[in-house]
């Protein structure tokens, strides 16, 4: 069973997500919680990991605003350093709904190997705000 460190969460706020490619034993698996991270700043939220594919040397976030999925918030590819990824880590456009509104976020992990070979994919959605 996977454990979590994050507090306890309305089920809305947090995203989880696993994906696992035909044939492998492991479910790659994303969370994290918008909790704590201010509207229009470039902070990430911290994530947890689980299932990361033997071989990964890097991990590339990407982020995408589901309701307006023109607008490109970016994001970066870090060294895999464990199944934590501290908040702040990644750089990207943070999320910045119009007052008012709330919109879904989905980032979209992927673990690479000493290659750069894509080798993994999780995926964690969430509305923001919280």
């Amino acid at each position: 069973m996977w454990t979590s460190s994050l507090p306890v969460l309305a089920a809305a706020a947090v995203g989880l997500a696993m994906v696992a490619a035909p044939g492998e034993a492991y479910a790659f698996r994303a969370r994290f919680s918008w909790v704590g991270i201010p509207a229009c700043q470039a902070i990430s939220p911290a994530f947890e990991l689980g299932g990361v594919p033997p071989g990964t040397k890097q991990l590339r976030f990407t982020m995408k605003d589901l309701d307006v999925p023109t607008f490109h918030h970016g994001g970066s590819t870090i060294a895999y350093q464990g199944d934590a990824v501290k908040k702040g880590a990644i750089r990207y456009i943070g999320p910045c709904p119009p007052h008012g509104e709330r919109h879904r976020y989905r980032w979209t992990i992927e673990a690479l190997d000493a290659a750069g070979k894509v080798i993994g994919t999780a995926t964690a959605m969430a509305p923001f705000p919280p």
